[in-house]
């Protein structure tokens, strides 16, 4: 399955345009990075990954539609998945773009 390109529009839209943005195409999907480090990406599992402080990725997980990404058949902290029905409203979506590019932005940057 490939991403959903109209997702990925909006989240770029929601980005904007920064010297310390760029996107990559990673498995199946597109990613947006921050300073080199991934923020949020459009899933090719459809919906989106979103990187979040992993202090907060169980209550996260409990307290929004969002569930702890499974990756190689482990959980991983610090990343979610949000289904593309929990991402229907500009709002919706807002919030997990600015939630991941806040995140990414306290991480050093990548060389």
């Amino acid at each position: 399955m490939a991403f959903d390109t109209e997702l990925a529009d909006r989240i770029r839209f929601l980005i904007g345009r920064d010297p310390g943005l760029s996107e990559k195409k990673i498995f199946g999907g597109l990613a947006f990075l921050v300073g080199g480090n991934m923020a949020i990406s459009a899933s090719a599992q459809g919906g989106v990954l979103v990187r979040v402080d992993p202090a907060q990725s169980l209550a996260l997980a409990e307290t929004t539609a969002a569930t702890v990404a499974v990756m190689g058949g482990r959980e991983m902290q610090g990343w979610l998945r949000v289904s593309s029905d929990d991402l229907e409203t500009d709002e919706q979506l807002t919030a997990w773009v600015d939630r991941a590019v806040s995140y990414a932005r306290s991480l050093p940057p990548k060389r």
